[in-house]
């Protein structure tokens, strides 16, 4: 798993990537992040059933998909995930996915593997909504 870049806010709905990417922002949102991957223990699913990896919105998952809560955070948007408290900066990622469990201020970061999935766990993470291109 690559992490995300470090920000710095440069200025109120502007943040600058330690690699130099400016992202512009619309909205700051503090949530729980926990991790899936699509393992039939997260999924519920296995190789060669036709969902296996497929998400809410029909794409692949892939690192850089999140599940949310749709009503926080709608489908298809385009986000910046910010580790708080130590936590790695997942990165950038989009909203393509639903779960079950995934109700209210909560969001599911996919991981490629279950131990990455097992490693993350539960952490706060700041939620940059990013400003449509």
């Amino acid at each position: 798993m690559t992490w995300g870049p470090d920000i710095n806010e440069i200025e109120e709905g502007v943040l600058e990537t330690s690699d130099g990417k400016i992202i512009e922002y619309t909205d700051v949102i503090q949530l729980e992040a926990t991790a899936y991957c699509a393992c039939y223990d997260c999924c519920g699913k296995y190789p060669g059933n036709k969902w296996y990896g497929i998400t809410a919105t029909g794409t692949r998952a892939k690192v850089g998909t999140i599940a949310v809560d749709p009503r926080i955070i709608p489908l298809g948007t385009e986000v910046y995930i910010e580790g708080l408290g130590g936590a790695k900066n997942y990165g950038f990622a989009t909203a393509e996915d639903t779960g079950g469990a995934i109700k209210g201020k909560i969001i599911d970061l996919y991981f490629n593997t279950h131990k990455e999935t097992v490693n993350w766990g539960r952490q706060q993470v700041n939620v940059y909504i990013l400003k449509e291109q």
